[in-house]
């Protein structure tokens, strides 16, 4: 049976696990404490992130959205990737959107609000951290002000982008609203991998945290529905539930949702990907007349980038025809192609991205594992989940 390694707060953790249910894949839970981090999944993986798999032939996978690939094709009963080429890629590309682009303010309103710290100081220590060698206080100060430095300050949030950050998030609720008011899940029926990228953040951080699970209830009570629904739904018994969309068409109200991706999301990337090339460890980044300073150049989303340029040429000419039309409509053709291919080195480093392998830990990488985890960009450049 896959045993699956989760943090109960963690972003991809929900995502990976709501995947699986849906998908009925049998799987053992697992939560390992900080030193469990260190004994067994560090040194297995080389990361200290969460989630991982390991396999039953005793392999250890990583990365929610090349894993949901894998499990697809070794698990290709009850899938969430659409039939329909053009629908499949326009789920790919939100699913990737969801997944990057809410990161900031799911941060954000997790730590920057006193009540919502306050509460995630003690779960740290309470689910977590309870074997970290020093006092509970202070290793709650310690984790607190780590995020703070790593998620906040450290990417880009001051007093002049916060509102920004909130901007993101009110707008996605009410883009979902529209869809999930009048649709069990966003093509319709059945749950798709758009639906578990938006999952992440909305299960795990939006609906959970007071200050925005308040603002869902509020403003979106049909994501607050659809949260539950998504999480308790099984997918085999949906199988033959209609889609919203004929093949070739936009879905119903994704077209906001396109808009945003080529508005903020698509130029982001293509400002970080070449940063990266540049050998740039930070960049400023302008979007909706705000200007982000320092941000982290991450490889891991130079690689996504590659991947959905990689993904749209390997489509046949009708369905690139397709799809450059309706991207062209809602403005993320030109962002998407802007720069070019810019390589991003992450699969020199990984033959099977999701697939990590045992590692060799100096005394010096153990040090830095034990007081800081592991990076943004070390080794293969996983995202920090």
């Amino acid at each position: 049976m896959y045993r699956l390694y989760v943090f109960d707060l963690s972003y991809f953790s929900g995502k990976m696990e709501g995947y699986l249910r849906y998908k009925g894949v049998p799987f053992t839970r697992l939560e390992p404490s900080w030193g469990e981090l260190r004994r067994v999944i560090y040194p297995n993986t080389g990361w200290m992130k969460l989630p991982v798999i390991q396999t039953p032939d005793g392999r250890w996978l990583q990365d929610s959205t090349p894993m949901i690939r894998w499990f697809e094709a070794e698990h290709p009963e009850v899938p969430v990737v659409p039939a329909d080429p053009v629908h499949a890629f326009l789920s790919d590309l939100l699913e990737d959107y969801a997944d990057e682009w809410l990161w900031r303010p799911a941060l954000y309103y997790r730590w920057a609000f006193a009540k919502d710290r306050a509460l995630y100081r003690r779960r740290f220590v309470e689910d977590f951290l309870y074997d970290f060698p020093l006092p509970n206080p202070l290793t709650g100060l310690i984790a607190t002000i780590r995020q703070d430095w790593t998620y906040l300050r450290g990417d880009g949030i001051t007093r002049h982008t916060r509102a920004h950050v909130e901007s993101i998030y009110l707008d996605t609720l009410s883009r979902l609203q529209a869809i999930l008011s009048s649709s069990p899940f966003l093509l319709g029926g059945r749950a798709t991998v758009a639906d578990f990228g938006f999952f992440a953040s909305m299960f795990r951080h939006f609906s959970l945290d007071p200050t925005p699970s308040r603002l869902m209830r509020e403003r979106a009570p049909a994501v607050y529905e659809w949260v539950a629904r998504l999480w308790n739904a099984d997918g085999a018994k949906l199988a033959d539930a209609p889609l919203s969309a004929a093949p070739g068409e936009v879905p119903p109200g994704w077209g906001p949702l396109l808009e945003d991706v080529g508005n903020s999301y698509l130029p982001y990337l293509t400002a970080n990907a070449a940063a990266w090339r540049d050998g740039g460890q930070r960049f400023d980044f302008e979007v909706g007349g705000v200007t982000y300073r320092r941000l982290p150049a991450v490889q891991y989303r130079a690689w996504c980038r590659e991947q959905l340029q990689a993904r749209f040429r390997s489509l046949d000419a009708d369905t690139q025809a397709k799809l450059q039309a309706i991207l062209e409509a809602h403005g993320a053709w030109a962002p998407l192609w802007a720069e070019g291919v810019i390589p991003s080195g992450y699969d020199v480093q990984a033959e099977v991205p999701a697939e990590r392998r045992p590692v060799q830990l100096t005394a010096l990488a153990r040090l830095r594992g034990f007081l800081f985890g592991t990076g943004w960009n070390r080794g293969s450049g996983v995202r920090p989940e």
